[in-house]
């Protein structure tokens, strides 16, 4: 999805590398994301995507570059609130219901503006869900109660590692609903994906990660 160069930069990687052993795992790699940008990281097995999401939100030091949020160095403080990950694991609490694990995220980091749980729940497929324990949910519900903490909370920036993975053809759609939803509220995301995704609207512009 393209964006007006006139938008503002939320998120940038200048010259970032990461190392593993002193060996390189990515990098450098330079991009900006601006507001309303959904930008497509590509790149075979082992190329880094899953740890570059990692160093974009803080978890891991990169080896060299520096990452930018709104124009400043960032750190974990800086980043709780502005930037949400969803990796491979969708980082539930297991015995609270899908509307209690909702609060315990906006009580962490605010709630988005005009947001409303129950609404966020039904809008990714889980009406009459809200409190079942998510124990008792299947891997594709979990991921929609991920889905919907996405939508309540108020960070500008998402990021999405392989969120197409095992997904039938609704749940790719989803996805891409909110998405775009997102750009056009001003917000941007970061998507690692193996392969091509279909967009309603422009397609992203993609990033290739090489080791």
């Amino acid at each position: 999805m393209t964006v007006a160069a006139a938008n503002a930069v939320l998120l940038e990687a200048r010259s970032l590398c990461f190392l593993r052993q002193d060996e390189p795992v990515f990098g450098p790699v330079d991009f900006a994301l601006r507001e309303g940008e959904i930008a497509l990281i590509e790149g075979d097995n082992g190329s880094g995507k899953t740890t570059l999401m990692r160093v974009l939100t803080g978890m891991l030091r990169p080896g060299s570059g520096e990452v930018l949020l709104d124009g400043a160095p960032f750190s974990l403080d800086t980043v709780a609130g502005a930037v949400v990950f969803l990796g491979h694991h969708p980082g539930l609490k297991l015995d609270l219901s899908p509307r209690e694990n909702l609060r315990v995220a906006a009580g962490l980091y605010g709630l988005r503006g005009g947001a409303d749980i129950d609404v966020s729940l039904a809008q990714v497929g889980l009406a009459g869900y809200e409190d079942e324990s998510v124990r008792r949910l299947s891997a594709g519900q979990k991921k929609r109660v991920a889905l919907a903490r996405l939508l309540i909370l108020p960070a500008r920036v998402w990021l999405l590692d392989e969120p197409y993975a095992n997904l039938d053809r609704e749940g790719i759609a989803l996805i891409n609903r909110l998405l775009e939803r997102h750009a056009a509220r001003g917000g941007a995301a970061l998507v690692t994906s193996h392969g091509a995704v279909s967009f309603a609207g422009d397609a992203p512009r993609r990033i290739r990660l090489h080791a």
